[in-house]
């Protein structure tokens, strides 16, 4: 009994474990109900009394230098396994991908600063509209022709209510709430009865703007979208105004820029022109202002308005329209980076 003893004993003193389930082999194979050293406390039944004494101050010695050298060898192995699972701070950061602006707000957050520069306020509506809004305030009498260049989405139920085909809605809230001087712009989401494709979709952003005042001019329009141009597209940035027409503006016109990728020269995506048309524009009828009960005598204004995604498509070349609609991630990861 005292050989096993002592052998134990050295056998105990010489443990080593890499790994706590190495230690925990080594409780169950000495200490646990069928363990070596529990073994021994039922042999030791069976010692003679003279010598009880000796062999169980042995036994107990035995018992607790395995228990400690458990406790040791376990501490030591949860102090590497905890070292082993914190960061190391001298190895460099794991970089994470931001989200990134959508190239719709990149565009339309660069218009309203333009014309912020200009003093120009920033105004909102409702998407679903009433007709007075959207179509006869600005001059769309009933079953005029007008009405059909825009393919509107009706309710069924009530056809006084449309969705907006245009932020010009948004032109008749702030001068149905607010005398002249008026100068705001309007951006917004507008919805029209179209058929989807790389060049057009049944939604998409305009902003509009309109400026109301004393002795206002087309002069003045000019120099405002001369200004817008530059800042948008390029100091070199020339402008072009077409005739056009429009039924809340008199006179209407179309405006052009000069395509940045070829100089003007012509190229295939200004299609050989040198220019780009960017947005329609003019002074606003005599009869709208007094629609909205603004002396036309008085006051005279200017309004324009133009696509956000058309602007977008010239300026990251984006060749379908559809792709701003997708959300796909591969798609918006080009543009920029939130801050």
């Amino acid at each position: 009994m005292i050989d096993k003893i002592k052998n134990l004993l050295d056998e105990v003193q010489s443990w080593q474990a890499s790994k706590l389930e190495e230690v925990e082999a080594l409780r169950i194979e000495f200490l646990s109900k069928k363990g070596k050293i529990t073994q021994l406390f039922d042999e030791f039944k069976q010692v003679s009394p003279e010598l009880k004494r000796e062999v169980g101050k042995q036994l107990n010695q035995l018992k607790d230098l395995a228990q400690n050298r458990i406790n040791e060898l376990r501490a030591q192995n949860e102090q590497i396994a905890e070292a082993a699972n914190k960061d190391d701070v001298s190895k460099p950061g794991v970089s994470l991908d931001l989200g990134g602006r959508h190239p719709l707000s990149i565009v339309k957050n660069d218009i309203i600063n333009i014309f912020a520069r200009l003093g120009f306020t920033v105004a909102d509506g409702p998407e679903v509209e009433d007709d007075w809004h959207v179509f006869t305030a600005l001059n769309f009498p009933p079953e005029h022709p007008a009405r059909d260049m825009q393919d509107t989405f009706f309710i069924n139920n009530n056809p006084d209510i449309v969705l907006r085909t245009h932020t010009s809605s948004v032109q008749v809230r702030v001068m149905e709430k607010y005398r002249p001087p008026i100068r705001s712009i309007f951006p917004g989401r507008v919805f029209r009865n179209e058929a989807i494709s790389a060049r057009a979709h049944c939604i998409f952003h305009q902003v509009e703007g309109l400026y109301v005042a004393e002795n206002v001019s087309f002069a003045d329009l000019k120099q405002t979208l001369i200004y817008f141009a530059k800042e948008m597209f390029g100091p070199d940035t020339q402008i072009r105004l077409r005739p056009s027409y429009f039924p809340f503006t008199e006179p209407s016109a179309e405006m052009d820029v000069s395509c940045s990728l070829c100089g003007g020269k012509g190229c295939g995506v200004c299609k050989g022109t040198g220019w780009l048309e960017i947005l329609g524009c003019g002074m606003v009828d005599p009869a709208v202002l007094e629609a909205n009960k603004i002396d036309s005598k008085k006051y005279s204004g200017f309004a324009f308005g133009m696509g956000v995604e058309r602007i977008a498509m010239l300026r990251y070349q984006v060749k379908d329209i559809r792709l701003f609609f997708e959300n796909d991630v591969r798609f918006l990861s080009q543009f920029e980076r939130a801050l």
